[in-house]
Order: C-alpha cells, then sequence, then structure tokens
C-alpha cells in the first residue's frame, strides 16, 4: 500500500472520534498521532504523558514541547507502577503490567473528563517482537490508529518529516525498565546507575545507546556505525572510567551493536 493511501487511512480513522486523548510519549510515533489528530479534531484532542523514574527526563521534555507547539492541552500524570510489586518484580509481562497500569490511570481521568477515546502510538512494527503491553491495550480498549492503517515507523518518520515534526529522526527511546534482563529487581539506585550512564554516553556524542544492566557489568550497545569510536582511545578508556565510577566494576561493549528488546532473547 502507498504511504498516500496509509494516511488517508488514518484520517479516516481519526474522522470517527467525536473526542480523543492521544498518550504521549515524547517520540515519533505519539507526535505524529498527536499532531494528526489536533489536525482532524482540533480542540476536541488532548495529550496526556506519565511521568516516572522509569521514564527520561528529556522524553517529557519533548512531550511538553510538542504539545506546546501544537497548542494541544497537555496532561502530566504520575504514574505509580514503581509502587507495584509485580511490575519491579520484573517478569517477562513487565510491560503488560506497566501498560495496565499507566492506561488505567489515563482513562480514569479522560472518561472524567468525558472522553471517551485514548488512543496510543504502536506502529505497524510493533507486531514482530515482543510487545505485551499491547494485549493491556486492547484489553482496556486503548485504540492504536497507526497500527489500523498499516503504518511502520519508516512511514511514521516519512510523514513526520513532511508535517516539520522536530522528532521525526530522533532515535527510538524505550523505559529504563527495559535495561534490566528479566528477573532482575527493578529498583530506583539501579534506574539511576543506567540514566547516568546513558547520559555519559550522549554527552559524548553517541545516538541511540543502551546500557544493559547485569549487576556488576554495563553492557553498553550503541549503533554499529558508532562502535569503533566508542572502542577507540582516548573514548575506551574515558567512557570506562566514568562508568565504573558510577557504580560498575565491568564495562563492556556489545559486538553486535543496538538491538531493539535484546533482552527478549531469554524468553525466546
Amino acid at each position: 500500500m502507498l504511504l498516500t493511501d496509509k494516511k488517508a487511512a488514518l484520517m479516516r480513522r481519526l474522522k470517527t472520534f467525536e473526542r480523543l486523548a492521544v498518550a504521549l510519549s515524547g517520540g515519533v510515533d505519539s507526535a505524529l498521532l498527536l499532531a494528526l489528530a489536533h489536525d482532524v479534531l482540533g480542540e476536541c484532542v488532548i495529550a496526556l504523558t506519565a511521568r516516572s523514574v522509569i521514564h527520561p527526563q528529556q522524553e517529557l521534555d519533548d512531550a511538553k514541547s510538542i504539545a506546546g507547539a501544537l497548542g494541544v492541552t497537555h496532561l502530566i500524570v504520575d504514574s505509580n507502577e514503581m509502587q507495584d510489586a509485580d511490575f519491579l518484580a520484573n517478569p517477562p509481562d513487565r510491560c503488560y503490567i506497566c501498560k495496565k497500569n499507566v492506561f488505567g490511570q489515563f482513562l480514569t481521568l479522560v472518561r472524567e473528563q468525558g472522553i471517551p477515546y485514548l488512543a496510543h502510538g504502536a506502529n505497524g512494527d510493533d507486531r514482530k517482537d515482543y510487545r505485551p503491553g499491547l494485549r493491556a491495550a486492547r484489553e482496556l480498549g486503548v485504540v492504536a490508529p497507526l497500527m489500523d492503517a498499516g503504518l511502520t515507523k519508516a512511514d511514521i518518520r516519512q510523514l513526520a518529516r513532511d508535517r516539520g515534526l522536530p522528532v521525526w529522526d530522533k532515535p527510538a527511546m524505550a523505559c529504563m525498565a527495559t535495561r534490566f534482563p528479566y528477573g532482575t529487581a527493578i529498583v530506583p539506585e539501579k534506574i539511576a546507575q543506567v540514566r547516568d550512564a546513558e547520559q555519559v554516553l550522549a554527552e559524548a556524542g553517541f545516538t541511540g545507546c543502551r546500557v544493559r544492566h547485569h549487576g556488576d557489568i554495563a553492557r553498553i550497545e550503541v549503533p554499529l556505525s558508532e562502535l569503533s569510536a566508542l572502542v577507540s582511545e582516548p573514548m575506551r578508556s574515558r567512557v570506562a572510567g566514568q562508568l565504573r565510577r558510577i557504580g560498575f566494576f565491568h564495562v563492556c561493549a556489545d559486538l553486535e551493536g543496538y538491538v531493539t528488546g535484546s533482552l527478549n532473547r531469554t524468553i525466546g
């Protein structure tokens, strides 16, 4: 299907909503969804963003900027997954537990305001990976207009660029809980280590990187095109030293580079 046809299908879908709330993460998917929903629905669309230690501050800042630029009412909700023992235990369905929690909070809020529908930015590519959060969305009746229209990540980036959204080429950013192998307890101190370690890499100029937390070991994933820069001196020594000061005893570079959902391999 041509991109123009997919966009037309999306716009038709958005016109079926009288009022709509969009879960805005700060990434390109939900940003495009919000922008096009605003084009169709005007003041009848609002945005909601979860605030939590598991979400990088930059994501919240970007969400605020996107909603502000569009002139959309933006509600920030303090999510409570860090008080959920099941989530903190980090089972393979952790994302299901989290999304059930957060979307449940969002739905309570929007229904109080008389808004019948909540949408999230899932796209067609999300069906290709392990995404238990999609199950939570379906169970709660959260709609996925981008997915329904068959839009892929590449499609979304192109439409976002055409729409003039500054996040059109922003690297994907998952929540900090994805940095921990399943079964490893999620605690604020370890989240802070990951956040600080990834900040070190960002300040060094690396994009779209991940620091996977394996106890005393930090496993760094950067795009393959940037791997040689990471392991070359003086960058190698500088990064290793800074991550050791953060609390990691061993600092490793993953030879595969950044791989989306690499920790899902343990569950097949």
